[in-house]
Formats: C-alpha cells, structure tokens, sequence
C-alpha cells in the first residue's frame, strides 16, 4: 500500500485541549491534550476518513501541495504539520 502524506492544521485555543484538522478533507478532524496525541488520532482519523470513502465508492483526490504561513493571534497558536499515513 503507498503512503500519503496530508497537510494538517493544528490549533489550541486557551481553554482547550489541541485540535487538528485536514484542508483537504472537510469533517476530518481529531483533538488530544498534546500536540503529539492530536498528530496520533489525526493520522488514524485520516485513515478511517480513507477507508469510508473508499467503502462509499468515492475515490479520494490526492492530497495537494500548498505552503501555508502559521500565524500566532491573541486567542490562539494556530500552525501546520504533515501526517503520513497508509492510502
């Protein structure tokens, strides 16, 4: 099986745990109490993601390629990484 990798979005705001979600596929999205266990759960939620629309007969687009500039605002720390996972 190749590998993928997904530019995912990472965000805390003050009062909450981290969360991460994928620009390229709306409605995936996972939170942790650290950075490492929000890249954990979105790396597996990206996986499920896959594999149901797959099972739905949908054929994922690619991931694309994009740079993104992180930004700091008073409310948050938002910043991005990728995830690499079985596609």
């Amino acid at each position: 099986m190749r590998r993928v990798q997904y530019l995912v979005r990472i965000n805390k705001d003050p009062d909450s745990d981290w969360g991460a979600s994928v620009p390229d596929l709306p409605g995936c999205v996972a939170t942790g109490k650290t950075i490492d266990a929000a890249l954990r759960r979105i790396g597996r939620a990206i996986e499920l993601h896959l594999q149901g629309m797959r099972e739905d007969g949908i054929r994922p687009a690619p991931p694309r390629q994009r740079s993104v500039r992180p930004r700091r605002t008073a409310r948050q720390v938002d910043f991005y990484a990728t995830v690499e996972v079985a596609a």
